[in-house]
Formats: structure tokens, sequence, C-alpha cells
């Protein structure tokens, strides 16, 4: 398997690139910005993306879908419920004083449950909302496994839960789920900042001291 993190963006999102190295078939998740260096990427492994994937719709994490998307022909992917976000990317622009990013129509929707396939490669789909309503994370078993908890779980942090749609309560149950159906030593790659672990989190998190 392949993995490349790249922090992108003012607010250097953790863009990660997956992709099965027998077929060469990629997952991008969280391509905020820089979207010429998850193209180098992608071209030095001679990797061909399958799905763009948005943990969810906040502008940092989805700024760069529409460029990578006419780059690559991959299909968007979020959940539904954050389409109110994305399709006001003008209004998120503005308030961080940047010019608005293009918008494209989003392909899937997904849903708590969903599997989608990468190769040998298989991602289960958790709603984990709280960041905002209709926030991800991916979880990818076996011998690779890991979770990709966008801006839900972080190293000995939570997702801020101050802006639209955010609910404390939600995001609690959502880590609390999570902490709950993974092994401790399942790697946690987060939105923004260094990996963790589950077992780490559960026990150093000063936010989940309550769950």
């Amino acid at each position: 398997m392949i993995h490349e993190i790249l922090p992108v963006g003012m607010l250097a999102c953790n863009c990660s690139v997956v992709a099965d190295e027998a077929t060469r078939e990629a997952v991008v998740i969280d391509p905020g910005d820089d979207i010429e260096r998850v193209q180098e990427v992608l071209a030095r492994h001679h990797l061909r993306p399958k799905y763009i994937i948005a943990t969810h719709a906040h502008i940092d994490h989805v700024g760069g879908i529409e460029k990578l998307k006419r780059a690559t022909g991959a299909a968007v992917l979020m959940h539904e419920e954050d389409l109110p976000l994305y399709r006001n990317l003008a209004i998120q622009a503005a308030w961080l004083g940047v010019a608005p990013p293009g918008v494209v129509d989003v392909e899937q929707f997904l849903k708590e449950g969903d599997t989608l396939s990468c190769g040998s490669l298989s991602l289960g789909v958790l709603h984990t909302p709280g960041h905002s309503p209709g926030s991800l994370s991916l979880h990818l078993p076996g011998n690779h496994a890991r979770i990709f908890s966008g801006d839900t779980l972080f190293h000995d942090s939570i997702g801020r839960t101050d802006l639209w749609g955010g609910s404390l309560d939600q995001i609690l149950r959502s880590i609390h789920n999570m902490l709950s159906s993974f092994p401790d030593e399942t790697p946690v790659f987060p939105g923004h900042g260094p990996a963790t672990t589950i077992g780490r989190e559960r026990v150093y998190n000063p936010f989940l001291r309550r769950l």
C-alpha cells in the first residue's frame, strides 16, 4: 500500500493519497489546496485517482477539489449533510479573505456503513458528525489498518464545534463510537497535525475524559 500525507493550504490540512500498489488505483482524501503537489505525488507513483473524498466541506479540506477533478476525472464524494457548506465556499472564502475556489458536482453521497474499493483496498465509511453535520471518518482494515478522522479526532484534541452545524455533544458521541469500535493500536491520521492512535487518545486526550 502507498500512503503519503501532504499538509496543504494556509491551514495545513492533511491531504492523504492512498493507493493500491498492484493496480495503482488511488484515493485522494481532503485535497484542500496545493493541487500541483498532489499531482506530483500521483505522477511519481504512476497512480490513477478513482475517488476524491472530502471528510467534510470546510474550505481548507475541499478548496482544491475542483482543480483535482478537472485534472484527473476522479469521482467526488462527501456526505450529503455537508452539501450546503460546499455550495457556499464563496462565503467561507470571504471569512478567510481568500479568493473563492471553484465548485463541481458531487457524484456520490457517502453514508455510514458504505464501503469503497480501491484495487485490493477497502475503505469503510463512518458518519462522525459534530465538527460539521456531514463529517466523515474513513477506516482501512487489515494489515494496513488506520483511520482517517478528518477534523473529528486530533492528537490530544478534538475538532472545533463553534462553526455552523457544529455540536459538542455530537462530536463526543462520534468519538465515543470510534474509540469503542477499534483496537488501541489502530493508527489515526487526523485532518491537521500529527498522527496518533486510538489507545493514546483514549488515555491522554483531555477532551475525552468524560467518555
